[in-house]
């Protein structure tokens, strides 16, 4: 029942808006212009952080959409973010006659997370037009999800009434769905020696690279186990080549589907860089960032077989993957809404090579509407 050429259309729209993270104010317009005119309840002062778009006059609210259901049933959370990555300005749409979608290659695409956005506009344009049967069904589309979920940290989670949810928001073939994503901390490690002539008074100063060099030569970076990894991303420092280094900052990252196993591996990096530092006198300033925390739901769960019973019912082969990636998925488990990621068409995300085939954007709809719809009812 999904209308190809409609959603064409909104996909089309949606990715020609500029919206990279912080600057979702013209695309949120829109989309909530468009949940309106769909006779939907709209909330855009959801944001528990009074600060938020004082600091980012550039951003807009998340956006809370309730769909009142006709039929008795659990409501149910579907949800997608309104930003994407950089490059992002002035994307411009390559289509082919098989309906692959790309970028003209200086900038990213936007499918993520517009093939989400688009899916769920047209399951409930679907649903309008067609009269079709629902439970209470909720929307919410965040900000700033590209930067570490801070849309989600900071709604309301008193206007939410579902218990488990669905985000769109994942590569990989239609039909798969995240159900286990990592804690995600950050680290910078600020290593302070003295500067001295390096041609004239080496012994005189305290040397951070070397510091920095031998602190690296004890971390495990790349996949520690097969659960976790560690990557030391970027090391700044120095100020001339005859000068003995007085400053270095490394800043890296931790992934770990076990957020204690996350919280120790930073633990022990701290260790490394605070001994290797006062062996030379350095001062050290350590510092991490906890920004999303490990989820894992069981296959038990009802959103899961819900899920499972909705995709073969429409045609899909349902694989229940784990992903190193973080979503608002993470947040939203932490506030106790058990929700899985669903891939909805996009892939090579974050890169000038992002694309989506039509196809797998028609049929991420289907699926979404066939959630929507209870079609797994017929399982039961």
């Amino acid at each position: 029942m999904i209308n190809e050429n409609r959603l064409k259309k909104s996909f089309l729209k949606l990715v020609a808006f500029d919206s990279e993270s912080y600057s979702e104010k013209e695309i949120g317009k829109y989309v909530t212009g468009k949940l309106l005119n769909l006779g939907l309840q709209v909330d855009t002062e959801n944001t528990t952080k009074e600060t938020y778009l004082k600091e980012h006059p550039d951003s807009h609210p998340n956006i809370y959409a309730f769909f009142k259901g006709n039929i008795p049933g659990e409501p149910i959370l579907f949800t997608a973010h309104l930003d994407t990555v950089s490059p992002g300005i002035n994307k411009k749409t390559v289509i082919t006659e098989d309906g692959f979608i790309t970028s003209q290659g200086d900038t990213v695409l936007g499918a993520d997370d517009v093939s989400g956005i688009s899916s769920i506009m047209e399951a409930i344009s679907v649903i309008k037009e067609k009269n079709l049967d629902h439970p209470d069904i909720e929307i919410l589309f965040t900000v700033a999800e590209e930067v570490f979920g801070v849309g989600s940290v900071n709604f309301n989670y008193d206007l939410i009434k579902s218990k488990f949810g669905y985000a769109l928001d994942l590569t990989g073939p239609i039909g798969s769905s995240a159900i286990c994503a990592p804690s995600i901390v950050s680290f910078q490690a600020n290593i302070t020696g003295k500067a001295a002539h390096a041609g004239f008074a080496p012994e005189e100063g305290i040397n951070t690279l070397n510091v920095a060099a031998e602190a690296l030569v004890h971390i495990k970076t790349g996949r520690v186990d097969e659960n976790t990894t560690v990557n030391v991303g970027t090391i700044e420092g120095g100020t001339a080549r005859n000068i003995v280094p007085e400053r270095i900052k490394l800043a890296g990252e931790v992934r770990s589907l076990n957020h204690e196993k996350a919280l120790k591996q930073i633990n022990e990096i701290n260790e490394i860089f605070r001994e290797c530092s006062s062996k030379v006198e350095a001062k050290l300033g350590f510092s991490f960032t906890e920004h999303v925390k490990a989820y894992n739901v069981s296959k038990d769960e009802e959103v899961v077989k819900r899920f499972v019973k909705t995709a073969k019912l429409t045609g899909l082969d349902p694989e229940l993957v784990i992903t190193l990636g973080g979503s608002d998925a993470n947040v939203l488990n932490e506030f106790g809404i058990t929700t899985i990621v669903n891939a909805c068409g996009m892939e090579k995300v974050h890169s000038t090579k992002e694309y989506v085939y039509l196809k797998d954007l028609y049929r991420s709809a289907e699926l979404t509407l066939n959630l929507m719809t209870y079609k797994s009812r017929l399982f039961e």
